[in-house]
């Protein structure tokens, strides 16, 4: 998921597009959560919080964003300062905001993007390829029981699963070259 992705949708948020926020929430929501979750290690409850007043922030405030394609780090960069504030409104003692910034954070936030971008290609691959990848690789389903399930040879559901990884690498490659001309 890029900036240019969510352009489109940001433009109709703006002009007051119930269904689009409700778009643009669902495509974002799992980069949010992970931030909280998975960067700044927030409590389920606190990262729910943190999700809550993010979104409403960003509704509050999105009609001063610039550049519709700049919504993605302007939510990640918003959903961190709230992390920071929970982590130091839930500290027993007083802390400087510098001090609650996890060490490894832009890794991890690395990491989530990377994570976004392979789950958007894996989207728009072609359904068979969604569903053979999906059984193998987060099922951890056998070549056995993905070739009963899908009625195919074990050996054609290894030939398949390797094709289709390459269809979405091309389809990932597709978007870094696509985001690297901004």
């Amino acid at each position: 998921m890029t900036g240019d992705d969510l352009r489109p949708i940001v433009s109709r948020c703006k002009d007051g597009d119930n269904a689009a926020w409700a778009e643009l929430v669902e495509r974002t929501s799992r980069y949010v959560y992970a931030i909280a979750v998975q960067a700044y290690r927030l409590s389920p409850h606190d990262a729910e919080d943190v999700f809550q007043e993010t979104y409403a922030r960003a509704f509050e405030h999105l009609k001063k964003l610039r550049d519709d394609g700049a919504f993605l780090p302007w939510l990640g960069q918003l959903t961190r300062r709230l992390c920071v504030d929970r982590l130091r409104a839930t500290s027993r003692e007083p802390v400087v905001a510098d001090e609650l910034e996890p060490v490894d954070v832009d890794e991890t936030l690395g990491q989530v993007e990377e994570a976004m971008a392979v789950h958007d290609a894996l989207r728009a691959a072609p359904e068979h390829c969604q569903e053979i990848l999906d059984r193998f690789f987060c099922r951890d389903e056998s070549y056995a029981t993905i070739g009963t399930a899908l009625s195919l040879p074990p050996g054609t559901i290894a030939s398949r699963i390797s094709r289709c990884l390459t269809r979405l690498r091309d389809i990932l490659d597709g978007k870094k070259t696509t985001a690297g001309v901004v």
